[in-house]
């Protein structure tokens, strides 16, 4: 096919300007990415005093080593996974933990849920200062619960069977026989960085942590 004389300046500025369009879109597209704030997903845990800890991981440790499981660091979820930019996140997260004072937490059992998140946990007392706790700091993060706030330090997440579940449970009365009557006082949150999508928790991080007032 032969292409006549008088078009060819015609189709090389034409092809001229589809190339600069081309390149002006991508320096827009470029511009757009690099204006946009980076988003994370992120929860606010309250965490249990530094001489109770040790006796939860053990605890999650024992039934990690039967029934595997990522590590993960004991807390009572106050508020739940919500996408933010980093700098909302923190802001909103010292907020939040000003407007806190310190409660105490009281192990009622161990049960088991329905997903990997909620596998096996110690379901807390959900007294009002607990649930007030967590209402407050859900209110300055602007998050709204889908269920009824439920209480609960997880000690293991996995995705088990239901007979596993009841097994994991049996096990965890047989590690610590008087977990059901554990009780502590909450003086710390700590927001963390918790992809959910990632159930290795290899990108979970502690972003920044707040002791609380006294009551």
């Amino acid at each position: 096919m032969k292409i006549r004389t008088e078009l060819l300046p015609i189709l090389t500025v034409f092809g001229l300007f589809s190339f600069s369009l081309f390149i002006l879109l991508q320096s827009f597209s470029s511009l757009m990415a690099s204006t946009t704030p980076e988003k994370h997903v992120y929860s606010v845990w309250a965490l249990p005093p530094e001489d109770v800890s040790p006796r939860l991981q053990k605890l999650m440790e024992g039934l990690r080593a039967e029934f595997t499981g990522p590590y993960f660091d004991p807390h009572i979820t106050v508020v739940g996974a919500i996408t933010l930019t980093p700098e909302y996140a923190l802001n909103k997260f010292e907020t939040a933990s000003k407007a806190v004072k310190a409660y105490e937490a009281k192990v009622e059992r161990v049960a088991t849920g329905t997903f990997f998140y909620q596998c096996v946990f110690l379901l807390i007392n959900p007294t009002p200062q607990v649930v007030e706790a967590s209402t407050s700091c859900c209110g300055h993060f602007g998050y709204n619960n889908s269920t009824p706030y439920m209480p609960h330090l997880s000690i293991l997440y996995a995705d088990l069977s239901d007979e596993d579940k009841k097994k994991a449970q049996e096990k965890a009365n047989i590690l610590d026989e008087s977990i059901t009557s554990l009780s502590f006082p909450v003086t710390r949150l700590a927001l963390y960085k918790t992809d959910t999508e990632d159930k290795t928790l290899k990108s979970w991080e502690k972003i920044a942590e707040c002791t609380l007032q006294p009551n």
